[in-house]
């Protein structure tokens, strides 16, 4: 990957060679390591190390913490160009992944995490910051959403796999993260060889960007990271602790959003591109409001194992629609801010995610439904703020209170 290529004569390249494509393979291979890791990951934890809600809660919060320090992207991409780190923390993703079930304690697992950790958080921050170089505005929305597609494509084939074999073949917790972790280091190897490195026209600026006129787009992120926060460390370990599901089980229920993703990804870059973002983001709050106050009722009131199953589909959804996020920071940044934002929106996105984890830990072991409810607040302060979004944001018109509504272009 010496020989460097501009983006504007990167359409010269066979189409397996140019920057779509490439960003088209990262995107298939991260979610295999860490997708495989996170379905396989409540039940390896309760099993080999006996977690409670509190542990669970404590390797979250230590999950989190390079996203939380992703800031420090800014440091780094000065010496080193985003294309490069973005393979480097994909090849660290697939190392920690392949060897995460050889430490089946707190301590083991807490450090393999770590180290998993930095190379997802820091290989999204970069990815983001490479899609919105990279992808020209008008087709960001629906590009972004056959992104997402294409990820749930490659992550579907492991699961289905998992959910096949897991049982006929008696497999064990090493080989699966091992074959998925080895997965993803292949993949990244391969586009070290197989792509040049993609020069875009605007020099992203290499210090900390904090701009006042992006402060509704940095409160939606600190709003994002906290809700979300709550689904992926609560919703899926629910389902193992008070509905007892198995490996196969839990993958089988990842499987069906893969799917689900796969059809609505694209349908949901498409709404984007129509709507705009401000009425989908509204649309995705709304809906996670009542999904989480849902999960609630489920502990309230002991509705079944069916709901709570088609709670989780609707939800995964839901967060598919945050693209309207990213494409609407897109529109009001310049150009040159695109990776240094990118790296502080993921800081912002991540401080509350270092203390949710743990302190709503202790929480869930003595009122699951107050931890479901504070979720269900915090997604309807991002309605809230959601309604500030212009229905054509661009620079100088951010907010709603920026002044009067630009014509939008023709």
């Amino acid at each position: 990957m010496s020989r460097t290529v501009p983006l504007s004569h990167a359409r010269e390249l066979p189409f397996w060679r140019r920057p779509i494509a490439l960003l088209f393979v990262m995107a298939a291979a991260m979610p295999v390591a860490f997708a495989t890791w996170s379905a396989l990951l409540n039940n390896f934890v309760i099993e080999a190390a006996q977690f409670d809600g509190s542990d669970i809660g404590w390797l979250h919060t230590v999950r989190e913490i390079p996203g939380f320090l992703a800031i420090g992207v800014i440091a780094i991409i000065i010496f080193v160009r985003e294309q490069v780190l973005a393979l480097v923390s994909l090849v660290l993703l697939g190392v920690a992944t392949a060897i995460t079930a050889q430490f089946p304690s707190l301590g083991g697992i807490l450090m393999v995490t770590m180290l998993s950790s930095i190379g997802f958080h820091y290989f999204e921050t970069v990815n983001q910051s490479l899609q919105l170089q990279w992808i020209d505005k008008l087709r960001a929305p629906q590009m972004l959403g056959w992104l997402v597609a294409a990820g749930s494509a490659a992550t579907l084939v492991a699961y289905v796999l998992i959910v096949m074999t897991w049982e006929t073949l008696d497999l064990s917790y090493n080989t699966v993260y091992v074959i998925a972790g080895g997965f993803t280091v292949l993949a990244a190897l391969f586009c070290f060889v197989a792509y040049p490195q993609f020069e875009a026209p605007n020099p992203q600026i290499k210090r900390m960007v904090l701009r006042r006129r992006y402060w509704l787009y940095y409160a939606l992120q600190f709003m994002a990271g906290a809700r979300r926060q709550i689904f992926i460390v609560f919703a899926g370990f629910m389902m193992v602790e008070k509905f007892g599901f198995a490996v196969h089980e839990v993958t089988a229920l990842y499987l069906i959003n893969l799917v689900a993703n796969m059809v609505f990804a694209p349908i949901m870059g498409r709404a984007v591109h129509v709507y705009g973002e401000r009425a989908t983001l509204l649309f995705e709050y709304a809906g996670l409001a009542l999904v989480f106050l849902a999960y609630g009722g489920i502990y309230m009131f002991g509705w079944g194992v069916v709901l709570a199953a088609a709670l989780y589909v609707v939800d995964h959804l839901l967060f598919a629609l945050a693209l309207a996020l990213k494409t609407y920071f897109q529109k009001i940044a310049d150009p040159g801010d695109i990776a240094p934002t990118a790296a502080v929106a993921f800081t912002i996105n991540h401080i509350a995610a270092v203390f949710l984890p743990a302190s709503l830990g202790y929480l869930w072991l003595v009122s699951p439904v107050a931890v479901f409810v504070l979720a269900a607040g915090m997604a309807s302060v991002s309605f809230l703020l959601a309604l500030l979004i212009p229905r054509h944001p661009v620079p100088g018109h951010e907010t709603i209170l920026s002044g009067p509504e630009p014509a939008p272009a023709e």
